[in-house]
């Protein structure tokens, strides 16, 4: 049979196609067997590999090590080097680079060769993961006790000098209030309600994990990377007799592997007066004058002394308040060097602040020095130091605002001599003048050094164990001085000073243990410190200077000096044992008992134990809600717990004797008396608190916070009572009385928008707390001298009803002293008189609620920060209404209005009332306030990085922007009205902030 052949045109494609491909496919199978001449019969070019090399920085161009870099879809990856460096050698032509680190977002980057710089995203959720929970850290899903964390974002940028200031509003259960802005002078400040009526109420500070015994002032925000607050009994039990008003933990920066990295970062800016209650002009004074003359039926007259007078007639006039105030400016400047190898890790920082205030005298300045040192000496231990230094100084003569708002505009500013006159009213010597304080040199010099060290072990042959010995010493010697000479009318001269030296040791002893058994992970933490405070202070003052020149200078130049000296030490010495136990990752239990020996407590109370209890359960692991789209994580907290508050100064538990001169046979001598009776069953206060709370996120991490509630009682309060003249004392120290907190608090976070190169997040927090005392002295009886109200909340307000203005016609039988323009109060008890006895509860300095609410808004290289703060439910007396008889001798606010015949005000009174019974003036001092507003913008990173710059942060930032509240005259938070001491330094009004800043960090 013929074979038959097919056309060239079938069978030449496919046995083209056949000759190419066998020998392909032979040769990728069988390279070595193939390798003669089959392979020589088609053109065959390897792969090309792709070298690329880059640099891995976070968002603020700091190199991270040890991050990951994988090629997607292959094993084929690499890791960055202490210097954020890496190198990889690529596989495929159109590759995909997976980055990720942990605490930062990954991201996925095609690539095709040569040199890349990769910034990587914190994970703010994954960043959130560990707290500092006082003597080690916790992941947040472990946690079982009250902690917030204060926004990183409120440590940055913000044109303060004191981080109390940075936090105020910020964190739920958190009150911070200024009541006074002078420059270095720190906020009030307490956590979830006022707990002690006479020991403090300010919170422990632990800087670093030491327990930190100076200020607020010494430590410098930029120096910050976290604050953690712990706020329920359960988190502060563990710090015993000084838990019970919370605790702020403060961890500094540490070095970090890499080559190092210089920083420098200043701002500076301008500060002015705001909510000024400027004072009447000369014409509105001499109508107020007038109309007081009338009202008083005196001979009418536009100006009282014959001092205004001259100057009433030429028409001049003197305004007062620009007299005493200045531009004010404020600048700070930081510089810091960072870095390390596996082993040695260091951070060095240098601090300077400078604030001139917005009134004459005022200045604050600020030097620190830090050091962190963290070095890895075996593989079984790590030693470190934190050494810091601050100088604070706040000295200076200093103008006075109350006089000058009170000051007539006719008075004279100077004298004949050209100095300042110092009754620029004359004949009228209450009131001088508001400058004389610039004759009056003083010295405020605090100081701090401190020094911290520790080493850790962590023997390999016991796994999970490790031991930690902490050593901390700080030493502060302060200086404080002041003169008063001739040019402020001490004919004499007057001298004071006084060098305080206060000293502070500190050992502690921790081990920890924490291993993991299949489901079960358990953490125990167990102390033995040791601790001593110790301050000596020495005053001399004199008198009688032969001139001004040498003021406190050469203070033995007065010719009459006395001298003073104190000195009191106290130790502490504390145990304690804290248990977390979780079972796969759902069910988590926190067992604490501290105790505490105070040596300032009786022989028998010298010792106290502080035991806690907390549970928590991670709905979120269990398996109903593990594939759950919506809820990504669902914790519930219960806790309780007793802390303590040993509060008061030593020595209070043992009777003592005072020295006084006498007169003996003619001669004087130097004899004792009795001064205090001590009382050995003293100890300290507790607070017993329970909490109760909720932490979740849903919809994808969009939303996120916590919300918390609880009740604490607080007892064995440290009260003076009375006791009986017979036994020559009139009162001793004594645990009595009770008070109570209850409230609420939430914080809530929204990503509201999230979208490649904007985003809108907004953080929002809500504080409400209800205060009561519960008992005091064991009689059920009010303690109105001290305004203290069984039933009743702390910083009471109790005062007659105001229920208006008496006008012409009124029936007055119920107050037959009034006239028309006097206040009229309520007959409470209708008794058909007025009278002490209609004098009632009104209400509390303490606010209602409290909140915060920040929005940041981030587009591409441009972020904006506003932070917006209101307190409400405040009702606080108001003094600017307040002048007594002073109404005819003084200037008024511009904006003060009375009653008069033809304005029948049923608000103010007539310039005649004289409010005999001392009416305070109670009104509502609510406010809300645009805190803060920061705008920034960060430079690209790549383009930096030509010029060897990691990062370039330029911003704007403004500070009490703007406050809406119905107070009349100073600002209701400051309200320096409050200080009437006319040598008051706190006599300050609130200021508004502008500044410009930069943040740059050189490789």
């Amino acid at each position: 049979m013929k074979r038959r052949r097919l056309p060239k045109e079938l069978w030449w494609p496919i046995s083209r196609r056949f000759l190419v491909m066998v020998p392909l496919l032979a040769c990728l199978s069988h390279a070595e067997a193939f390798a003669g001449p089959l392979v020589a019969q088609i053109e065959l070019k390897p792969i090309a590999q792709q070298n690329v090399k880059g640099i891995v920085r976070d968002e603020e161009g700091m190199p991270l090590p040890g991050v990951s870099i994988l090629e997607k879809g292959t094993k084929n990856g690499a890791s960055t080097n202490g210097q954020g460096e890496f190198s990889i050698v690529l596989k495929n032509p159109n590759a995909i680079l997976i980055i990720s680190s942990i605490g930062f977002l990954p991201q996925e980057i095609p690539v095709k060769g040569g040199t890349v710089n990769i910034v990587l995203k914190a994970d703010k959720k994954a960043l959130d993961e560990v707290v500092v929970v006082g003597y080690g850290t916790q992941k947040k899903s472990d946690v079982t006790g009250s902690i917030s964390s204060v926004p990183k974002e409120r440590l940055d940028n913000l044109p303060v000098t004191n981080v109390l200031q940075a936090m105020q509003g910020s964190v739920a259960g958190v009150n911070i209030s200024s009541s006074s802005n002078a420059p270095g002078k720190s906020p009030d400040f307490f956590i979830r309600g006022l707990h002690s009526i006479t020991a403090s109420n300010s919170p422990l500070i632990v800087l670093d994990g030491i327990p930190f015994s100076g200020s607020y002032n010494d430590i410098n925000s930029t120096d910050i990377q976290s604050i953690d607050v712990l706020k329920d009994a359960s988190a502060t039990a563990i710090y015993g007799t000084r838990g019970s008003n919370g605790v702020v933990l403060i961890t500094t920066k540490r070095g970090k592997t890499g080559k190092p990295v210089v920083a420098y970062s200043t701002w500076f800016g301008l500060e002015n007066i705001t909510s000024a209650a400027k004072p009447m002009s000369g014409a509105q004074y001499a109508q107020k004058n007038l109309d007081y003359t009338a009202q008083t039926n005196k001979a009418s007259a536009p100006v009282p002394n014959q001092y205004e007078k001259d100057n009433y007639d030429k028409g001049i006039e003197t305004d007062w308040l620009k007299e005493i105030s200045q531009q004010g400016f404020i600048q700070n400047h930081e510089l810091n060097v960072s870095g390390g190898t596996e082993d040695v890790k260091y951070y060095v920082s240098g601090n300077y602040t400078k604030e001139k205030g917005v009134l004459k005298g005022y200045q604050y300045s600020r030097f620190s020095v830090r050091s962190n040192l963290d070095a890895k000496i075996t593989s079984w231990l790590t030693a470190g130091t934190n050494l810091f230094f601050t100088n604070n100084d706040q000295g200076g003569g200093k103008v006075n605002l109350y006089m000058a708002t009170v000051m007539s505009p006719y008075g004279h500013l100077y004298n004949a001599q050209g100095d300042y006159e110092i009754y620029p009213m004359n004949p009228e010597q209450l009131y001088t003048n508001p400058l004389l304080g610039l004759y009056q040199p003083t010295l405020n010099l605090t100081r701090t050094l401190s020094g911290n060290a520790y080493a850790e072990i962590k023997p390999e042959f016991i796994k999970g164990f490790k031991y930690r010995l902490n050593t901390a010493y700080t030493y502060k010697p302060d200086r404080t001085g002041d003169y008063t000479g001739r040019k402020t009318g001490d004919l004499l001269g007057t001298a004071s000073l006084a060098n305080e030296e206060a000293k502070n040791w500190l050992i502690e002893n921790i081990f920890g243990y924490q291993r993991t058994f299949g489901k079960h992970n358990i953490d125990i933490t167990g102390l033995y410190s040791a601790q001593k405070n110790d301050d000596f202070k020495s005053t001399i003052n004199a008198n009688t200077f032969i001139n001004d020149m040498l003021d406190f200078n050469n203070i033995g130049a007065g010719q009459k000096q006395t001298t003073t000296s104190n000195y009191y030490a106290s130790t502490l010495v504390s145990q304690m044992l804290r248990i977390n136990y979780a079972y796969d990752s759902r069910y988590l239990l926190t067992l604490t008992a501290r105790r505490d020996g105070y040596s300032g407590f009786g022989s028998d109370n010298k010792y106290g134990t502080f035991p806690s209890i907390a549970l928590g359960w991670n709905i979120n692991n269990e398996s109903f809600l593990k594939e759950s789209k919506i809820v990504n994580s669902l914790k519930l907290r219960l806790s309780y717990g007793v802390s303590g508050n040993q509060g008061v100064s030593p020595y209070n538990t043992l009777s003592t004797l005072a020295t006084v001169p006498y007169i003996y046979d003619g001669v004087t001598t130097i004899g004792v008396t009795p001064s205090r009776i001590g009382n050995k069953n003293l100890k300290w206060e507790s607070t017993k608190g329970f909490n109760a709370a909720i932490d979740f996120s849903i919809l994808s991490n969009r939303i996120s916070g916590s919300l918390e509630t609880y009740f604490t009682n607080t007892y064995d309060l440290l009260l003076s009572r009375k006791i009986p003249n017979i036994t020559g004392y009139t009162s001793i120290l004594d645990n009595v009385g009770k008070t109570a907190n209850k409230g609420f608090e939430a914080s809530i976070t929204s990503r509201n928008i999230e979208r490649e190169g904007f985003s809108w997040e907004t953080n929002f927090n809500f504080s409400l707390n209800r205060n009561k005392v519960k008992s005091l002295y064991g009689d059920g009886k009010d303690d109105i001298v001290n305004n203290l109200f069984i039933g009743k909340s702390l910083q009471g307000v109790y005062d007659y009803k105001l229920i208006g203005v008496w006008q012409k016609g009124d029936d007055f039988s119920v107050d037959p002293s009034a006239k028309p323009g006097d206040l009229k109060f309520q007959d409470l008890n209708s008794d058909g008189k007025i009278n002490s006895q209609d004098r009632t509860y009104l209400g509390t300095r303490l606010p209602n609620y409290i909140a915060g609410i920040t929005n940041t808004f981030k587009y591409k290289h441009f972020s904006l920060s506003v932070f917006i703060q209101t307190v409400q439910g405040v009702l606080k007396p108001n003094t600017i209404y307040d002048y007594r008889d002073q109404l005819g001798r003084i200037n008024l606010p511009a904006s003060y209005t009375y009653w008069t015949p033809d304005n029948k005000s049923n608000i103010s009174p007539s310039l005649a009332y004289t409010n005999s019974r001392q009416y305070t003036y109670p009104v509502d001092g609510s406010f809300t306030r645009i805190k803060d507003a920061t705008l920034s913008y960060d430079f690209a990173v790549e383009k930096l990085n030509k010029f060897k710059i990691n990062n370039l942060r330029i911003y704007v930032s403004g500070r009490n922007l703007a406050t809406f509240s119905k107070w009349l005259g100073w600002d209701p938070e400051s309200d320096p009205y409050k200080y009437y001491d006319n040598q008051a330094s706190t006599f300050y009004p609130q200021v508004r902030t502008f500044v410009m800043g930069i943040n740059i960090g050189l490789q």
